[in-house]
């Protein structure tokens, strides 16, 4: 039944991803559009990193680079998630899909229309349920995470990275300066404190704690000071870094439960 509803998801990244998987799990269509350089740390667990690498699997389900000219509907037919380098989400004027999900986390709303499909859902804050989208789904770490929210908006971004075993912001690396990122370890290597992680340009960007990286930015792109880099996880379990955290399970379910309650008002 959900096969007959094609969802457009903007942006690729961790979280954009865990609802990808979970409406593709689900039966839905899902197409997703990304830019060509995509920012994205969680790389492992995020179908964006398709772009780098052409075919990207999470946990069982595959997406696949395309352009836009290609036919959507033989790839869907592949069991395949279409990732499409379509900054402006043009796709959506061209496949008329049921459902549109902002999932950018821009912590703000970039472009999107409550006009854009039948049913728009924005991922956290910027967007205002009943305004520019139908339905806003919580994304801050707390007792609301996941939350449906149909008319309002969601809480606002607190700038404080989610708390992991006492670490918040010792957890995240950041760029010292502009320039190109040169990683020195992956996704999943185990570093201690003050290891070197990567270099910008020829500074070097130590490790704040001990851990495991759980995520690090494609290598050579270039980064502006400030700019999140990466970050590890004190724990050290290393199956973590290669599967959907519990924020975004917590996350993609909102966004189901929005998807079937506006689906069930239009059948």
């Amino acid at each position: 039944m959900f096969s007959d509803y094609k969802v457009v998801i903007k942006g690729g990244g961790e979280l954009a991803s865990a609802v990808a998987h979970r409406l593709h799990q689900c039966g839905f269509p899902v197409i997703i559009t990304e830019i060509d350089q995509p920012r994205m740390e969680r790389r492992y667990v995020s179908f964006g990193n398709s772009i780098y690498e052409n075919i990207w699997t999470v946990e069982g389900a595959t997406s696949k680079l395309i352009t836009f000219d290609e036919n959507i509907n033989e790839v869907l037919s592949q069991d395949l998630i279409p990732v499409i380098i379509d900054p402006e989400c043009n796709i959506a004027k061209k496949i008329h899909p049921t459902i549109l999900i902002d999932g950018i986390l821009a912590k703000k709303n970039t472009g999107t229309s409550i006009d854009d499909a039948p049913i728009v859902i924005g991922m956290g804050p910027g967007f205002t349920a009943g305004k520019d989208v139908h339905a806003v789904i919580e994304t801050n770490i707390g007792h609301y995470l996941g939350m449906v929210i149909l008319d309002g908006t969601s809480q606002s971004n607190t700038g404080i990275p989610w708390n992991i075993s006492g670490y918040t912001h010792e957890r995240v690396f950041r760029a010292p300066k502009d320039g190109i990122l040169k990683n020195c370890v992956d996704i999943g290597d185990m570093v201690v404190k003050d290891d070197t992680l990567c270099f910008i340009d020829d500074i070097p960007v130590k490790a704040n704690i001990s851990g495991v990286i759980r995520g690090i930015m494609h290598n050579n792109l270039p980064v502006k000071i400030g700019e999140k880099l990466g970050d590890i996880d004190p724990q050290g379990k290393k199956e973590y870094c290669f599967t959907i955290s519990d924020r975004g399970r917590t996350i993609s379910g909102g966004v189901l439960e929005a998807v079937l309650y506006f689906l069930n008002r239009l059948i």
